[in-house]
């Protein structure tokens, strides 16, 4: 990998911290307390930071997202990180009966609400809902659909920051998605190139302080496929992993995944 290539994600961050780093201080300075709480903290500056990428994000993968999503996600659809609920726009309303838009950052909401209002999915019909817990905790996720497994998991770049990504994905896996429900993913991943992959370790520190948590050198592809259930046996039926042709050499290399459940 060049080392102009590598030194390529400086203007990058500049941006984002150029464009948020101003109403974060602002917060503190009305809020002083919040320098306590530094979850509060990042949250409050990646909001701003979606706020300027959130649009361009989505329409850079929109033709993906159009032949990933709108044909496989069906019945429960739960979002992970929904950001603003992009997401909806590309599910089939006359096969989703419900869209989950788990998202932590309680400032997103409502973002959330107004785009799934103008996708046709609203709370007062029980088509909508916002659960506030992370992907790790399946226990909330179940009991907020009162024990009702989901019928689509979907993952767009929100695998690079959970807690615990492994033992996540297993979870969700084997006890959230139900037995004939897709997984579908887009992430940026670890790199199979050394070269490629050194410099994503190197930076990806830095890039997750300014992206809540998101890492960039994790492996979230490899992960998925080789989930088993907790007594070792396979739990997808079938499964497919491909990349974007050209991005090989990229430290944003993205996966697009389409797993079947047993």
């Amino acid at each position: 990998m060049k080392l102009y290539d590598a030194l390529s994600i400086i203007p990058h961050l500049a941006a984002v911290v150029q464009h948020a780093l101003p109403p974060t201080l602002r917060q503190i300075w009305a809020t002083p307390r919040i320098v306590f709480q530094p979850l509060a903290l990042s949250r409050f500056f990646m909001f701003h930071v979606w706020g300027m990428l959130a649009d361009g994000v989505d329409q850079n993968g929109r033709q993906m997202k159009e032949e990933l999503i709108t044909p496989f996600a069906s019945g429960i659809v739960l979002d992970l990180g929904a950001g603003y609920g992009h997401t909806v726009n590309y599910l089939d309303k006359s096969r989703v009966t419900k869209y989950v838009a788990l998202e932590p950052n309680a400032l997103m909401y409502p973002h959330i609400r107004r785009i799934a209002n103008q996708a046709g999915f609203t709370e007062t019909d029980g088509s909508l809902l916002i659960l506030s817990c992370g992907a790790e905790d399946s226990t909330s996720i179940l009991s907020s659909l009162n024990g009702r497994r989901v019928d689509t998991i979907i993952s767009i770049l929100t695998l690079c920051t959970v807690p615990s990504p492994e033992e996540t994905i297993h979870s969700l896996a084997n006890s959230v998605l139900k037995s004939g429900g897709y997984f579908l993913f887009y992430e940026h991943v670890k790199s199979d190139l050394e070269d490629v992959s050194w410099w994503q370790s190197f930076w990806a520190p830095v890039w997750s302080l300014a992206f809540d948590g998101c890492r960039m050198d994790r492996p979230s592809h490899v992960w998925v496929d080789r989930v088993r259930n907790d007594e070792g046996g396979e739990v997808w039926k079938e499964g497919k992993t491909w990349g974007n042709e050209g991005e090989e050499k990229s430290m944003f290399g993205h996966k697009i995944g389409r797993y079947l459940k047993v």
